[in-house]
């Protein structure tokens, strides 16, 4: 019972540190995806607690793609800076203002804030199976990774993601035509749309400011225990 109680704490000190140090541009590799591990392993045992029988085990791998973060079947994938295609890093520098602003934009979403976003869409196929993509499954997944930050008291890296959402999102075109809705539009579009980060980033970027705004919300444990 005492080497139970001695590993558990020592799983929560390492994920205490693995947070610390997240939200920030990788240039290690290694260190990105065992950090991003132990959030995993953190982010899946807060489920577990609200639903004991679900089966949930996902991993957690380096896989540089042009959609940056996503999950697919059993494993949230996620890129380091280094191997990202120049086009995208030029996304970046124009919507953040400069390069540096840029790089650091992408640590603070695409090595930070999105790998719970992930994993909660890893949860809905958990609970539903396969699912398509669609602006009401993005708008859960943000919902989730806004509740989950937030219960480990990541306040201040959320708040920073707020401000620099607002910043890009002033910035983009709204793609959403004259007489029709964001969401239908993107429930429409929504390949297409995931294809242009412009377009996507404006829904992103706006999904996350209403959430993070919303009052209303409950806590992650209580939203979780009351979806689906």
């Amino acid at each position: 019972m005492k080497k139970i109680v001695l590993l558990s704490f020592l799983l929560s000190v390492q994920i205490g540190m693995a947070q610390k140090k997240w939200f920030n541009t990788y240039v290690d590799s290694i260190a990105l995806v065992k950090e991003a591990q132990l959030i995993t392993q953190s982010f899946t045992k807060d489920i577990k607690k609200s639903n004991k029988n679900l089966k949930y085990e996902i991993k957690t791998v380096l896989h540089t793609t042009p959609y940056l973060i996503y999950f697919y079947k059993d494993a949230a994938n996620i890129p380091l800076w280094e191997q990202v295609i120049p086009e995208q890093k030029q996304f970046f520098y124009e919507i953040a203002g400069s390069e540096a602003e840029g790089k650091k934009i992408f640590g603070l979403f695409f090595n930070g804030f999105y790998l719970p976003h992930e994993l909660g869409h890893a949860y809905e196929f958990a609970l539903k199976g396969e699912t398509n993509g669609s602006y009401k499954g993005e708008y859960f997944a943000n919902t989730v990774a806004i509740l989950w930050w937030k219960k480990h008291h990541r306040n201040k890296e959320l708040k920073q993601c707020y401000e620099a959402a607002k910043k890009m999102w002033a910035k983009l075109p709204n793609p959403v035509p004259e007489g029709s809705t964001m969401e239908d539009y993107f429930s429409k579009n929504y390949e297409e749309a995931s294809a242009n980060p412009y377009v996507y980033g404006y829904m992103q970027f706006k999904q996350f400011i209403e959430i993070y705004e919303d009052k209303n919300l409950p806590d992650f444990d209580t939203f979780i225990k009351t979806t689906y």
